[in-house]
């Protein structure tokens, strides 16, 4: 039996933790990762509001605690005043991965000029990958087409289950001698 990836889901933002307006982000990813995954995955979602030592404490609990080998964070990416992901990502972190931020940046550029005031991280804890997407469920799904090629491979590396993806969706790219003859 394979293991099932856990992907932990982050909304992060006041109004919608405040209930003025309802969260669109973790319906995204829930629609992306149903459409994108062919391996087992369940998830586990928190809606919080953009207060670092919050954002920084779940994230911790995700990865150490309930053991997501996956974290993505959407919104509080931004440059206000009250976007702190970034911050609150590199904060609990143990290796940064540039790469990743570059390449979400890169992706959404283009489609729309602003992508350069966004600062996506990508980091490692642990076990655990955390990327910080942005908040529309639009940007989210382009976002995630552009880079979620290298996450399975990048998930191998750090210990985690092997996924396996639908190739109509995003194809995984692994290097060959990473590469399992598909499940079945």
């Amino acid at each position: 039996m394979t293991e099932a990836l856990l992907i932990g889901l982050v909304s992060i933002s006041d109004r919608a933790s405040s209930g003025v307006y309802e969260d669109k982000g973790i319906p995204a990813l829930q629609e992306w990762f149903g459409a994108a995954l062919k391996s087992p995955w369940r998830m586990e979602s928190r809606l919080i509001p953009d207060e670092q030592p919050m954002i920084e404490a779940t994230l911790v609990e995700l990865c150490d605690r309930v053991g997501c080998q996956l974290v993505l964070t959407t919104g509080g990416t931004g440059p206000a005043p009250r976007d702190v992901t970034p911050e609150a990502t590199l904060a609990v972190a143990h290796k940064v991965m540039p790469g990743f931020g570059e390449q979400m940046r890169a992706v959404s550029l283009r489609y729309v000029p602003t992508a350069i005031l966004s600062r996506q991280v990508g980091v490692i804890r642990g076990k655990s990958l955390i990327l910080n997407l942005p908040g529309q469920p639009k940007a989210i799904k382009e976002t995630l087409d552009g880079v979620f090629a290298a996450v399975p491979y990048c998930i191998d590396l750090i210990g985690g289950p092997y996924i396996e993806t639908d190739e109509s969706v995003v194809k995984a790219f692994r290097p060959k001698s990473a590469q399992r003859p598909p499940a079945g």
